[in-house]
């Protein structure tokens, strides 16, 4: 019986293993609006993580994009007036709301 289990337990590793992160997508998410272009579901595909970027002017959001993204890296940063705040996470869905 041991041996059962060890071998369901070992199989069960194995396909966990190779199920790939799943992040939700949308290349253009305006405030208060549904997903205007690339809607879905990405499977990160080796060194990606589920990402949301964030872009303000003047405090407030003015859209939003998300998905997966390699060598992603929070930070926070300014240019042309804008404040552009990106986050990364890795467990399933995870970006949906960060």
């Amino acid at each position: 019986m041991d041996k059962h289990f060890l071998l369901v337990f070992s199989l069960f590793c194995c396909i966990k293993a190779v199920t790939p992160l799943r992040c939700f997508k949308c290349y253009l998410l305006l405030l208060r609006d549904q997903c205007r272009r690339g809607a879905g579901i990405c499977d990160a595909e080796d060194g990606e993580i589920c990402m949301f970027l964030k872009i303000y002017k003047n405090s407030n959001l003015q859209l939003s994009y998300m998905g997966c993204q390699r060598g992603c890296r929070d930070l926070t940063f300014d240019m042309n007036n804008r404040t552009y705040v990106n986050k990364c996470c890795n467990h399933d869905y995870c970006n949906f709301k960060l």
